[in-house]
């Protein structure tokens, strides 16, 4: 019989107890951190204003280091039909029909210099697009992951990084959510079966020991 349901971490224990480690080719994924999250009255703002202020400090830290930076945003044919089932079920991704200012990265945190950028119409990073032949192309073995929303498209991204043989490190300051109830089952989630989830200060010392490495 499993434990309580009150009692989660001890239900866990045993069973999903496994550890991944960081690899030599690292790079940093940054998921749809864009204007409809961070700008009051979009209905897709989530007040992650901490999160995207931890995210600049990485992309600094991956330019110091020297690793790829890849940022993803979405966009949508007017009218979404692209978009398929995700979009007739999310109303509020009508904000990234193309040529939407909300569809924008922010200015303190705008892709720069060699950065690549994902357009992705769907939650993962990785459905529909050509980022895992990027990532494999570059020679990476490692995803450090960031961005909005933890409970979507960070969630997705990073469990199709583990199906697609990328090592997820998911950085919980640099991720935001609407709601700290899904932010934090997302997180607990991720770290107990795909996953490994670390706070901002351990991925800024993995970014320098990136450097050394090198």
């Amino acid at each position: 019989m499993s434990e309580p349901e009150g009692d989660l971490e001890r239900n866990y224990r045993g069973a999903f107890d496994g550890r991944l480690e960081f690899g030599k080719r690292p790079a940093l994924l940054v998921i749809d951190l864009v204007e409809a999250y961070l700008r009051p009255g979009s209905p897709l703002y989530a007040g992650i204003e901490l999160a995207l202020a931890s995210a600049v400090r990485l992309r600094g830290a991956a330019h110091d280091a020297g690793i790829p930076v890849i940022f993803t945003n979405v966009e949508y044919a007017p009218g979404g039909a692209d978009g398929g089932v995700f979009y007739r079920k999310v109303p509020a991704l009508k904000v990234f029909e193309r040529g939407n200012p909300l569809g924008a990265f922010p200015a303190e945190l705008s892709p720069e210099g060699n950065d690549l950028v994902v357009t992705k119409r769907y939650a993962s990073a990785f459905f529909g697009t050509h980022l895992a032949a990027t990532l494999t192309a570059l020679g990476v073995d490692t995803l450090l992951i960031c961005g909005t929303s933890t409970s979507g498209c960070v969630r997705a991204s990073a469990l199709d990084a583990c199906q697609h043989g990328f090592v997820p490190f998911v950085v919980r300051d640099a991720c935001g959510d609407r709601h700290n109830a899904p932010h934090e089952a997302s997180l607990f989630d991720l770290q107990a079966k795909y996953a490994e989830v670390v706070g901002e200060a351990e991925a800024l010392a993995l970014l320098a020991a990136s450097i050394d490495s090198n």
